[in-house]
């Protein structure tokens, strides 16, 4: 398996975890939200929830560089600087 690749994101409405979920599932890897207390699987909205969502959340990709930049341009919308 490659190296995680990450990023910094802020989901500020369960239509943004909605999306995110959704955008997750699509992919053939792991894909892991982390608030600096707890870990999820961004594939599981219901364990999306057990994030503090007022906080940048890391997420971590087991994935290609390929895929890597296929997953950031379809979570621009969320990407913090």
């Amino acid at each position: 398996m490659e190296n995680a690749k990450e990023f910094m994101i802020h989901l500020g409405s369960v239509r943004d975890v909605e999306d995110f979920v959704r955008i997750s599932t699509a992919q053939p890897y792991p894909v892991t939200l982390d608030d600096g207390q707890h870990r999820v699987n961004g594939k599981s909205f219901m364990e999306m929830f057990c994030l503090v969502l007022t906080r940048p959340l890391r997420v971590s990709l087991q994935c290609s560089d390929a895929q890597f930049h296929d997953f950031l341009s379809q979570t621009t919308h969320f990407q913090l600087n």
